[in-house]
């Protein structure tokens, strides 16, 4: 008996564009149904189950206000759940690229500029190997913001003129990828990105890196299977906190797949700078840890002159300890603690102890 083949909706209103994907999804042996308009989507999700949807986001030709493609994806998460959409546009502001793959399900997001062939094959192996979505996901209010020209946050203020250096993006999911790096070069940093461990670890020995952004699965024909349990020791995006760690580099795990006990492993083994979850990410609480991680990493920098026990002296100091309380947290005798701070204070150019504690606290 022949089985019988998982449909796949095509949303598009470039004609061009539809019979290129059209051709790949047919490839992929997928039975194909392209439409041009949400009304015709919505037709299609009623019909019949579907196993993948590809939307774009403007389904009105050089109407940069027109975005119908988050209708459509509204309409699969209520009309047909088991279905995965990838959402495949020429232009996006980040609020929405975010809204896409976190509020309306959407297991990627594709910019048309940068569309591969083999990868987007090797992204359709992923989608079907992948379970399908368990249930609804949250409701979502309508999406209105405006269009930019090209995939940029509006509301950032405008670029830094003074670099901060390189930040490394590890991400296997091109959608994250495109969204992590560019809040990193409105930031201000010059960006590296990669998409597995052995590219990530090559950038961390090549150059030097000030702040890195990794996600914990970068194996990804298993990273969207839901409801299954991956051991932090298998996770490749987690094996390269180690050399993060070693490098002394800022590090903000940005996954959706650990559990509260890998995350705790990541805090307390590798040391990381803080995690956040895919499904509650939040453009601003992201730009305000990269903040906070490029004051450490200027601090870190100054201190990194210090011994190993002038550190520990520094630190303690740092938490309104007296002399006497270091020498007995550290075994060792008051004279030996006033020597550590005599060199502490001449390496950090303070002369009082306040001035040094200010110095801990511009790295918190």
């Amino acid at each position: 008996m022949t089985q019988m083949k998982a449909n796949a909706l095509v949303v598009e209103d470039d004609r061009s564009w539809q019979q290129i994907l059209t051709e790949i999804l047919t490839d992929c042996d997928l039975e194909v149904t392209g439409t041009n308009n949400l009304d015709d989507a919505i037709f299609e999700l009623k019909a019949r189950p579907h196993r993948l949807a590809i939307v774009d986001l403007s389904l009105s030709p050089n109407d940069h206000n027109n975005f119908d493609g988050l209708r459509v994806l509204d309409a699969v998460r209520k009309l047909d759940p088991g279905c995965r959409t990838i959402l495949l546009t020429g232009f996006a502001t980040v609020e929405l690229a975010v809204t896409a793959l976190t509020d309306y399900g959407a297991f990627t997001f594709l910019r048309k500029e940068s569309f591969n062939r083999g990868q987007f094959r090797e992204l359709i192996s992923r989608v079907l190997a992948s379970a399908p979505p368990p249930g609804l996901p949250r409701q979502v209010e309508a999406a209105n913001q405006e269009p930019a020209g090209r995939f940029k946050s509006q509301s950032e203020p405008a670029r830094q003129e003074a670099i901060r250096g390189k930040a490394l993006v590890v991400e296997d999911d091109a959608g994250w990828r495109s969204i992590i790096e560019e809040l990193l070069t409105d930031a201000g940093y010059q960006v590296r990105v990669c998409a597995s461990y052995g590219d990530g670890l090559g950038y961390l020995r090549r150059e030097r890196i000030s702040l890195a952004v990794v996600d914990l699965l970068l194996n990804g024909s298993i990273s969207n299977l839901w409801n299954q349990r991956i051991p932090s020791e298998n996770m490749e995006g987690y094996q390269l906190l180690a050399s993060t760690r070693a490098s002394n580099v800022p590090t903000i795990v940005v996954s959706g797949v650990a559990s509260p006990e890998d995350i705790k492993r990541a805090y307390a083994e590798q040391s990381i700078f803080a995690y956040l979850e895919k499904q509650a990410f939040d453009r601003s609480s992201f730009l305000k840890l990269v903040e906070e991680a490029a004051r450490y990493q200027s601090a870190g920098s100054e201190l990194s002159i210090l011994t190993d026990r002038e550190r520990e002296v520094f630190d303690l100091l740092a938490q309104g300890m007296t002399n006497k309380e270091i020498a007995e947290k550290l075994v060792i005798t008051t004279n030996t603690v006033k020597r550590h701070l005599k060199s502490v204070f001449e390496k950090l150019d303070v002369h009082t102890r306040s001035a040094a504690a200010a110095k801990a606290v511009t790295k918190q």
